[in-house]
């Protein structure tokens, strides 16, 4: 499994399903299959697809339903079928999948490439043109420089071809598999192959290069999906792409950043601090200041702001100042939200539809994860802050003006949910830049100001300056 190709997986779109029994039966083959490769069905659980208390099909019909933006019936409902015959990539969609075992990623920033053969469907400089387009996207947004080599091994190389081609993931002729890609790493690792029974076009009449190589790249960098529909690491191939307004969606940029960071000088870049230029620290005592986010750390409490954080121990009074990245240098600035979950010593941090786990100075491996994998649905692209409630072993997070309910020992979502802020936190909201529990209070931040609010009283008692923690 360690060198299973993402595949690009393309059949016929279908709007109307009958409800003869042969169809029926049809659709339940189609979801058995679709739920094994790209969602980890077992494929033990067969005998449970005919029946209507089918839980573990269920279950995955549901999860599919969530991470692609559908309604979640746990049916096979027409919006699902459709979705389930559209052209996709075969890369599976949970995140833990054994094709990217570990996150594998490159090394070095400098990287070669290779146009091994050619299709005959353009002119070779019409596919020359499309590879280099399709590296620069990447390019553009990362630390990388791609150079051409045209003879010897290089780390990415490109190949088209027929049916068998020597991976042991042969072709299947026109219409169904466009292409395969393999995750960051040694020898086979990192190439391209696209299927040359496709018609390849410069514009979206047949099957684009263009498309479908910045996809299959983004594999070869070490990307794997994104439930954004408008990421191109979506898993479904969109020939409606406006190519001439072509750009990288900021969830695809979240996402290669998060492994190799910006591009060099970007604005974006963290500042290492050395002796001799230490980090300018935002006005400690402004009292203009406001938080990105807060969280307790082992007794310590942590305030986020753009690339800095305080480091704030209740036996001190000064806090110490740090950059984000000299302590957690795979962590993003700007981070939306933060919270720790004691039992577990960990703290997770969000930014847009990301986050990460972390205890101590080590980001957990597995990390970062899509916040839908929380249970949020697709129209949830940012938490704005969040907080575990220790004596109920719940998390809440706030997004805009409604708040969710994650039980943690469940790892799910509680019903019921979302509800207004201002319902159960009277007082509180509309929104909440961040928040954070301690001596039993919960202190919510909005802008410069600071609410001191009771959970078992439901009421706020002090109203504060966002920086009051620091002897201001």
């Amino acid at each position: 499994m360690k060198n299973l190709p993402a595949l690009l997986l393309c059949v016929a779109v279908c709007s109307a399903f009958p409800l003869d029994r042969a169809a029926e039966e049809d659709h339940m083959d189609l979801a058995q299959h679709y739920l094994e490769n790209y969602y980890n069905l077992a494929k033990d659980v067969k005998q449970f697809v005919r029946r209507k208390d089918s839980s573990p099909v269920v279950k995955k019909i549901q999860e599919m339903q969530r991470f692609l933006g559908l309604t979640v019936t746990g049916k096979l409902d027409s919006d699902t079928l459709e979705m389930m015959h559209k052209p996709r990539c075969g890369v599976p969609d949970v995140g833990a999948f054994s094709t990217f075992p570990g996150m594998p990623k490159w090394r070095q920033t400098r990287l070669t490439y290779r146009i091994v053969d050619y299709t005959l469907d353009l002119p070779r400089d019409a596919v020359d043109s499309a590879i280099e387009k399709a590296l620069q996207v990447w390019e553009e947004v990362t630390p990388f420089t791609f150079s051409r080599i045209y003879e010897g091994e290089a780390d990415i190389k490109i190949t088209f071809a027929v049916r068998a081609h020597g991976d042991l993931y042969p072709f299947d002729g026109p219409g169904k598999v466009l292409a395969h890609a393999y995750p960051p790493g040694p020898g086979i690792h990192g190439d391209a192959h696209f299927d040359d029974d496709e018609q390849w076009t410069k514009d979206t009449s047949g099957t684009n290069l263009f498309l479908v190589a910045a996809h299959e790249l983004g594999h070869s960098l070490g990307l794997y999906h994104s439930d954004n529909p408008e990421a191109l690491m979506f898993p479904t191939y969109n020939s409606s792409t406006n190519l001439a307004k072509f750009r990288l969606s900021q969830d695809d940029v979240n996402g290669i950043q998060s492994l190799y960071g910006p591009p060099p000088n970007s604005p974006d870049d963290p500042v290492v601090p050395t002796s001799s230029t230490p980090p300018e620290p935002p006005a400690m005592c402004d009292p203009t200041l406001s938080f990105d986010a807060v969280s307790t750390l082992r007794g310590e409490i942590l305030f986020f702001k753009d690339r800095h954080f305080w480091r704030k121990s209740l036996r001190t009074l000064e806090p110490g100042f740090y950059l984000i990245s000299s302590f957690w240098p795979s962590l993003p600035s700007g981070v939306d939200a933060a919270y720790e979950v004691t039992s577990k010593d960990t703290v997770f941090i969000f930014k847009q539809n990301q986050f990460w786990a972390i205890r101590e100075t080590k980001v957990q491996a597995g990390y970062p994860r899509d916040i839908q994998t929380l249970g949020f649905p697709s129209t949830v692209r940012k938490i704005d802050a969040a907080i575990f409630d220790k004596e109920k072993k719940k998390t809440y997070f706030f997004v805009e003006d409604k708040y969710w309910s994650f039980h943690e020992k469940n790892q799910s979502m509680d019903p019921g949910f979302p509800r207004q802020i201002m319902e159960d936190f009277p007082g509180v909201g509309p929104k909440v830049d961040a928040v954070f529990e301690t001596f039993g209070f919960f202190y919510f931040f909005s802008g410069s100001s600071q609410l001191e609010f009771d959970p078992n009283a439901k009421k706020v008692t002090h109203i504060l300056k966002s920086n009051s923690w620091f002897n201001c």
